[in-house]
C-alpha cells in the first residue's frame, strides 16, 4: 500500500491503495509503519504523495458503512493516532499533492511541513460536514493550524472543495507547479528543510506546533468518546451511506 523511493537522502512515500487511496484500517496502519521506517532510517526528510490523479480521497466510506459501529470503534482511534503521528513527526515532511486531496486526504496534506500541488483539475477541501460526520480533534486542530484564520471557518463549515488556484489563494498549499515538476520541487523543499540540523529542526517544529498539539490532545481527552458514538450512530451511518452513493453516481 506504500511504495518507497529513495532520492539522494530523501524518501518518497507513495500511497498506492486502489484508485483513490481511501483511508481504511490497513492504509492507516501501513502509513504508521512507513513513518516508523522513515524516522528510524537514514533519510533526512520524507515526501508524501499519491498515485494517478488522486493524492487522497478521504476515509473509505463504503468500508465504514459496511463495517458499522464495530469497525468505527477500531478505525477512528487508529485515524487519530495516524494524524498525531503526522503532526508531531520529527523529520521534515513535504506533501507532493499529485491530485485530489479531499477530507482525510487533505488533512494528511495539511499536517506536512510544506505542501506543493500540481496544476490541473485537482480539488482540495474538507467535506466532513457534507458527509455528516464530526471532525476528530486531531483533524480539526491540524486544519486550524495549517490554514489562515480568515479562511478556516469557510473551509470547515461549507465542506466545499477548490481548484488549485483557489487552494493556493486560501493558504491550503504553498506552491503550484506543473505536474511533471511536482516531485522535483517537493525534493527541493525537502532538501531545504533537511539542511537544518536535525535536532534543532525537530525541537523547533514541536515548539511551533505546541499550541495545536496541546489543543488536539486536550480535545481528544474531552470529546473522543462522544465523537466515536456520533460516528457509530445509525443516523450518521445513514448519512454517510447516502453521501457515498451520491459521490459514486456523480463519479459515474
Amino acid at each position: 500500500m506504500i511504495e518507497f523511493e529513495e532520492r539522494g537522502g530523501i524518501t518518497i512515500l507513495r500511497m498506492a491503495r486502489g484508485k483513490g487511496n481511501a483511508l481504511n484500517l490497513e492504509l492507516a496502519e501501513a502509513l504508521n509503519h512507513a513513518l516508523d521506517e522513515l524516522e528510524s532510517g537514514t533519510a533526512r526528510a520524507g515526501i508524501i504523495t499519491g498515485q494517478g490523479s488522486i493524492f487522497g480521497a478521504g476515509v473509505d466510506l463504503l468500508t465504514l458503512v459496511k463495517g458499522g459501529a464495530v469497525y468505527v470503534r477500531q478505525f477512528l482511534p487508529m485515524l487519530q493516532r495516524l494524524l498525531e503521528r503526522f503532526a508531531t513527526f520529527p523529520k521534515p515532511l513535504v506533501a507532493a499533492v499529485n491530485g485530489h486531496a479531499i477530507a482525510g486526504g487533505a488533512i494528511l496534506m495539511l499536517a506536512c511541513d510544506r505542501r506543493v500541488l500540481a496544476r490541473g483539475t485537482a480539488r482540495v477541501g474538507l467535506t466532513e460536514s457534507r458527509v455528516g460526520v464530526l471532525f476528530p480533534p486531531w483533524a480539526l486542530e491540524i486544519a486550524r493550524f495549517a490554514t489562515p484564520p480568515q479562511h478556516f471557518s469557510t473551509l470547515i463549515l461549507t465542506g466545499r472543495t477548490w481548484p488549485p488556484e483557489e487552494a493556493l489563494a486560501r493558504g491550503m498549499v504553498d506552491e503550484l507547479v506543473e505536474p511533471g515538476e511536482l516531485l522535483g520541487r517537493a525534493c527541493g523543499m525537502a532538501e531545504e528543510l533537511a539542511a537544518i540540523p536535525a535536532t534543532a529542526f525537530a525541537a523547533t517544529k514541536l515548539a511551533v506546533r505546541q499550541p495545536m498539539i496541546e489543543a488536539a490532545r486536550r480535545q481528544t481527552a474531552l470529546t473522543e468518546a462522544a465523537i466515536i458514538e456520533h460516528w457509530c450512530s445509525a443516523e450518521t451511518l445513514r448519512e454517510v451511506a447516502a453521501f457515498a452513493e451520491m459521490a459514486i453516481k456523480h463519479r459515474d
